[in-house]
């Protein structure tokens, strides 16, 4: 008889508390770090207090992984109960996170818990969890259901609006020279994953509305190239969200647009009024 099957992710995925719930996922969340003060992603600290703690502190936090011990003690109870696990987490390129899930995975039996690299973030990483749900739905063992997602992994479309340079400069991501053009000249840049690492594409220059027009149409010149279950739009407290809702419903045949909110890792790396919209490819 085949095992049942429990699917992890992490704090990184950036998915809605309904769909954590709906759908049985259990995640393990990252920490951002205050001089000495550390918080767990989503569990001790929100995305609105991590932002007024960055005002207060006048500096951003650093982020780190869990240890392979709290991956083990989340991956042991369901071991002994008898369920194969599949984790699908944070690029490998990105954080220590990954490695740290494979480590504690290999202190169990072997072919017990399959370690996904999504070799991406936010709710690329989301999108990828969630057909792994449908994979499970339709009566795929752990072993079919990891690799089937793992072939996804190329497939995952992502674009991101970022409205200031200020958390990428402050973070390392971009030079000072850049955040000060950046902030003269209104650049928004499109932040995109590529090989699992973030990179800078497109530099928009002008209104805002001109770059989240310039994204969408990039999308929606691709839209008989996406799998039609679903796209997400994922944001760190935008107000164009309903917007860019609204424009793909009109001229996308997806099931469904879900809004997703990013925690606190991703936020910290771009900074309020990021939003990105992401799907996978047919």
């Amino acid at each position: 008889m085949m095992n049942k099957i429990k699917i992890f992710t992490d704090s990184t995925s950036d998915l809605t508390p309904e769909l954590i719930k709906e759908n049985d996922i259990s995640i393990i969340s990252l920490y951002v770090n205050f001089d000495e003060k550390s918080f767990k992603d989503g569990v001790d600290i929100s995305t609105e207090e991590l932002y007024k703690k960055v005002e207060e502190y006048s500096m951003l936090p650093k982020t780190s992984a869990a240890p392979p011990a709290e991956f083990y003690k989340a991956f042991k109870p369901y071991i002994d109960e008898d369920y194969d696990i599949i984790f699908i987490g944070l690029s490998s390129a990105l954080s220590s996170h990954l490695q740290n899930a494979v480590l504690a995975a290999n202190q169990f039996p072997e072919g017990r818990i399959h370690i996904v690299d999504s070799l991406n973030l936010s709710s690329a990483i989301g999108l990828l969890v969630m057909k792994a749900v449908d994979f499970r739905a339709e009566g795929l063992n752990a072993c079919e259901i990891a690799g089937k997602v793992r072939a996804l992994v190329p497939k995952i479309k992502t674009a991101f609006i970022i409205d200031t340079l200020d958390y990428l400069y402050m973070g390392g991501r971009c030079s000072s020279l850049e955040n000060f053009f950046g902030g003269v000249l209104k650049i928004r840049p499109v932040v995109k994953v590529v090989d699992g690492k973030m990179i800078l594409g497109q530099k928009l220059m002008g209104k805002r509305e001109r770059a989240l027009n310039t994204m969408l149409n990039n999308v929606i010149k691709e839209k008989d190239n996406i799998s039609p279950e679903r796209v997400m739009v994922t944001h760190s407290i935008s107000n164009d969200v309903d917007y860019l809702k609204n424009e793909l419903k009109k001229h996308l045949n997806v099931n469904e647009i879900i809004e997703t909110q990013a925690g606190c890792v991703i936020s910290s790396h771009c900074g309020p009024n990021t939003i990105g919209i992401l799907y996978i490819e047919k």
